[in-house]
């Protein structure tokens, strides 16, 4: 037995080496590299190789780490080379005709400059120095004229001034105008057409004047003009052609006349024409393409037909063209944003499948066919904003990344770049655990299909082409089976999780495996409750789980195997 001073000698050593862990821990940077790709759902399992990173989850893509808008080439669907990342969200941008953009949000940084709510991209990717209105509270809209930069919001200050939701912005110097209309709520959309500035949101006073969700403004002095709508509920979106001006919201009342989320207004009295696509819907999104209407939403069913959440309407008539991209996916698909390109719509929402194809948030769609194009920009969440700008279009959202790859539950990531390779096992559900052991990569987890095969819930996958290799213990049994802890020891792979039943035998919760047949071995502790971690130093196995009896003693949530005896021992037994 060793003595009391051997066992202070021993603490003393622990200590010290803890001490240096922790003195190495703290040496590292305590911001994460920009280069790293992120996943678009959590990583439950990490395994890093020479030239490898191996990751397991909840996730379906992987993709570079571009933030929450982005410049894309409209010719490739990827970033463009150099851009300044947003930290927030972004529902508002506008191209500024020079190349650049500004955008409105929710982000208090853009790169490495503090940007609060909004901000002027220039085309080299870098953000202005000089233009930085620092708006108080969100940004939803904005619009460009001239010299002129509108916004709207929820702000009360902006631009060095009090602005209450709404503002005129020098767009040199970013200083509010002397042009104050001061509505009392909410401005979600903006237009300007010569010398008139068209605001909606859910406003009821605004430039000194009731407005209900929507009015006309004097570019010059901000006052309120004669023109009044009145619409019913929240205004969301505006087109502006000719003498008319297109509204879309939540509204089922405007000008004068019963008009369910979607209307033409005449742009001298602010009467509804006799324009009426009767969306059963909200519309949130317009454009405006010659003789047709391009909008987008939640509605199912708008001038005449079924249009899943974007339609191409006839200017004159209001009838939905045979147009028909038909947007899916998600618990409760929308199209947020649209913008015309030439032959090109843009689309940007919540969706998963747009034009007959694939399309995770973001597509092009084809102005004749309503087709997706091949362009992909593969968004990993909501895309609420879009602004074409020669050759890019800026995108922005709620995403953290656009562009990378569909990888379901598990990806290898390339340890000099972390760009993703081209390894694939393609499972069909959470992975929640990963080992390596030379050529092979072991999974633990949900599913019952990964590498091309059935394989329930452990599978060894190849590590140069992820196939699934013929090793296929096959787990099973247990309320909600799964593996979800993993350890490899020479010749031996440990396994933990809910299951009753593993490598051809009964065993439950915990079991070790012929690394080369994927059988059973005899080794058997019969745990009576989930396995969650186990790991192997030497020739000692420790697991812990939601156990309390495991190896035929009483061991509550923690217990040590020395190998190759079954038996468990208590932790405090490692200090005698």
């Amino acid at each position: 037995m060793r003595s009391r001073r051997s066992q202070r000698s021993g603490l003393i050593a622990g200590v010290l080496a803890l001490s240096a862990i922790v003195s190495s821990a703290t040496a590292q940077s305590s911001t994460p590299r920009e280069e790293t790709w992120v996943a678009n759902g959590t990583v439950r399992a990490i395994v890093p190789t020479a030239d490898r990173i191996y990751i397991g989850g909840d996730f379906t893509q992987v993709g570079p780490n571009t933030g929450k808008g982005v410049p894309i080439d409209a010719s490739t669907g990827l970033p463009v080379a150099v851009f300044p990342k947003v930290n927030g969200d972004v529902y508002a941008c506008v191209a500024d005709g020079s190349g650049s953009w500004y955008i409105g949000g929710n982000f208090t940084q853009v790169g490495s400059v503090a940007r609060n709510r909004i901000a002027h991209i220039l085309s080299d990717g870098s953000v202005d120095a000089a233009w930085n209105p620092n708006a108080n509270a969100t940004v939803s809209a904005l619009a460009v004229s001239g010299s002129t930069v509108y916004a709207g919001g929820l702000f009360s200050t902006v631009g060095g001034q009090t602005r209450t939701c709404i503002a005129a912005l020098n767009a040199s110097t970013g200083n509010a105008t002397a042009w104050n209309p001061n509505a009392d709520f909410e401005v979600r959309a903006l237009a300007v057409s010569g010398s008139t500035v068209y605001a909606g949101g859910n406003f009821t006073t605004i430039g000194g004047h009731t407005r209900h969700g929507i009015a006309a403004l004097d570019a010059s002095t901000g006052n309120v003009t004669a023109w009044n709508p009145n619409a019913d509920s929240w205004v969301h979106a505006f087109a502006v052609s000719g003498p008319t001006v297109y509204a879309g919201g939540n509204f089922t009342s405007v000008g004068g006349l019963t008009r369910n989320y979607i209307a033409a207004l005449d742009a001298s009295t602010g009467n509804a024409t006799a324009w009426n696509p009767n969306a059963n819907g909200a519309v949130n999104a317009l454009a405006v393409s010659g003789s047709t209407v391009y909008a987008g939403g939640e509605f199912t069913r708008i001038g005449g037909q079924t249009r899943n959440r974007i339609a191409a309407l006839d200017a004159s008539t209001g009838n939905a063209t045979p147009w028909n991209p038909s947007a899916y996916g998600v618990p409760s698909p929308c199209v947020h944003a649209l913008a015309v390109s030439g032959s090109t719509v843009y689309a940007g929402g919540d969706f998963t499948t747009i034009g007959g194809q694939t399309r995770r948030y973001i597509a092009a769609l084809n102005a004749s066919t309503g087709n997706a194009t091949a362009w992909n920009p593969n968004a990993s969440f909501g895309v609420h904003a879009l602004a074409v700008s020669g050759a890019a279009v800026y995108a922005g959202g709620e995403f953290t990344r656009i562009g990378g790859q569909t990888r379901r539950y598990i990806a290898a990531l390339d340890a000099s770049t972390s760009n993703a390779t081209a390894w694939n096992p393609n499972a069909n559900a959470t992975v929640y655990v990963l080992a390596v052991s030379g050529s092979t990569v072991y999974a633990g987890g949900a599913f019952t299909s990964i590498g091309g095969q059935t394989r329930n819930y452990i599978a060894a996958l190849n590590a140069a082409t992820g196939s699934a290799t013929a090793w296929n213990p096959n787990a099973s049994g247990g309320a909600y089976p799964f593996v979800s802890a993993l350890a490899v020891s020479g010749s031996t792979l440990y396994a933990g999780g809910d299951f009753w039943s593993i490598g051809g035998q009964m065993r439950r919760y915990i079991a070790a495996l012929d690394a080369s047949t994927g059988d059973a071995t005899v080794w058997n502790p019969n745990a009576d409750s989930w396995v969650n971690a186990l790991a192997v130093s030497g020739s000692t196995l420790y697991a812990g789980g939601d156990f309390t009896a495991i190896g035929r003693q009483v061991r509550f949530h923690f217990a040590e195997f020395r190998t190759p005896q079954a038996s468990a021992r208590n932790w405090w037994q490692l200090l005698r």
